[in-house]
């Protein structure tokens, strides 16, 4: 039986058009005068659908002064049905084969000295807007972009809220899938399943890392046969019908760990991970929750098997702003969220891995992962 559960609905017009309007202030507040945004998280987040990106153009033109544009081919205007442009304030332009669609965003944009193009629109486009729009400055929107994304609205952290909670329903699950006997691959695979059944559209990762395979902290699934006496992290998540994410990792043993270190070792991470938590608070810097992990785990002696960043940002992408990483000294703020997720790797033996997606509170943060910390030893 589907264990679906309710989505936060998309955001209505009111939503979306004050992100527009936040998004023309960041763009001119960046002497920038239009923004090109592709389809993706961007687009998402700006007219509530992603679309796709393809050969034909599209993009929405966000001037710094004036009123938005979505250029889109004919024959992919169907998909932007739902779209509430009239509500919007933003314009429709169609084009079809043989039209020009470069053309048709620099004669709306005139001769523009600044503009700022997705960071992930295809170099196909990028190249045939710069020679389309002559003289002007191209650059990145991400700086711009993030600005308004990082701090997540009341909707947004809802959304993450039931994202948690999702995973944790399929995390409280994997005893039934976790064994001797069988492969990481099969393993990986009921866990795919479950991500779905629990309410997610798909399951856009799942690590399941055993015995030393748990020391590649990006490891994926394996025909590695599960043992007796294994350690496992398992890393998994994926986007809800509302677009955002969910992403935590829990570690397991296979019965009693094989190697003597391992409760002793699996100590000092959590010890790390609640740190890190415990530091997050407005005007904390990025960088300073990413010290109060790796401090713990250095004076343990583990340093050099602490081989990540500390955590990165999420909403409707798995990984955005902000990062928490040494040399990042952006004062966290409400609204803000982002993975907590130490890890110690030690090669060729095991490794482990706790991670938490937390939001920033007016005073400290809110964890929308509760599943226990501790090493869930399973039977064997």
């Amino acid at each position: 039986m589907s264990r679906r559960s309710l989505h936060t609905p998309a955001p209505d017009a009111a939503a979306l058009r004050a992100r527009l309007d936040r998004a023309r202030a960041a763009a001119a507040a960046a002497s920038t005068d239009a923004l090109l945004i592709a389809p993706g998280s961007d687009l998402r987040y700006l007219l509530g659908q992603a679309g796709g990106s393809f050969e034909r153009l599209t993009t929405l033109v966000v001037p710094a002064d004036g009123t938005p544009a979505l250029v889109v081919p004919k024959l992919e205007a169907p998909g932007y049905a739902d779209v509430p442009t009239d509500d919007l304030g933003v314009e429709l332009l169609t084009w079809v084969d043989g039209d020009d669609p470069y053309k048709l965003v620099a004669d709306r944009l005139g001769k523009p000295g600044r503009v700022a193009v997705s960071d992930f629109t295809p170099a196909l486009h990028v190249l045939a807007l710069r020679a389309a729009l002559g003289d002007a400055e191209q650059t990145l929107a991400g700086p711009v972009v993030r600005e308004l994304r990082m701090r997540k609205d009341a909707a947004e952290i809802a959304s993450l809220r039931e994202a948690g909670a999702a995973i944790d329903r399929v995390h409280a699950r994997v005893h039934e899938w976790l064994r001797p006997g069988r492969t990481e691959a099969e393993v990986g695979a009921d866990i795919a399943a479950a991500i779905v059944e629990e309410g997610h559209v798909q399951a856009d990762f799942v690590i399941v890392g055993s015995g030393p395979n748990g020391a590649s902290p990006h490891h994926d699934v394996s025909e590695r046969v599960i043992e007796k006496g294994d350690v496992v992290v398992v890393d998994i998540g994926g986007p809800l019908p509302a677009g955002y994410n969910s992403d935590s990792t829990r570690t397991y043993a296979v019965g009693t760990p094989r190697d003597a270190d391992v409760a002793e070792t699996y100590a000092v991470l959590q010890r790390a991970q609640a740190a890190a938590v415990a530091a997050v608070k407005p005007g904390v810097t990025a960088e300073a929750v990413d010290a109060a992990a790796r401090d713990v785990i250095a004076e343990a002696g583990f340093g050099e098997y602490f081989i990540h960043r500390t955590g990165h940002g999420i909403g409707l992408d798995v990984h955005e702003e902000p990062y928490i990483i040494a040399g990042n000294a952006l004062p966290l703020e409400p609204g803000m969220a982002f993975s907590v997720e130490p890890g110690i790797y030690q090669p060729g033996r095991w490794g482990a891995r706790i991670e938490d997606i937390v939001v920033v509170t007016a005073d400290g943060a809110e964890s929308v992962n509760n599943q226990p910390h501790e090493l869930v030893v399973l039977d064997a």
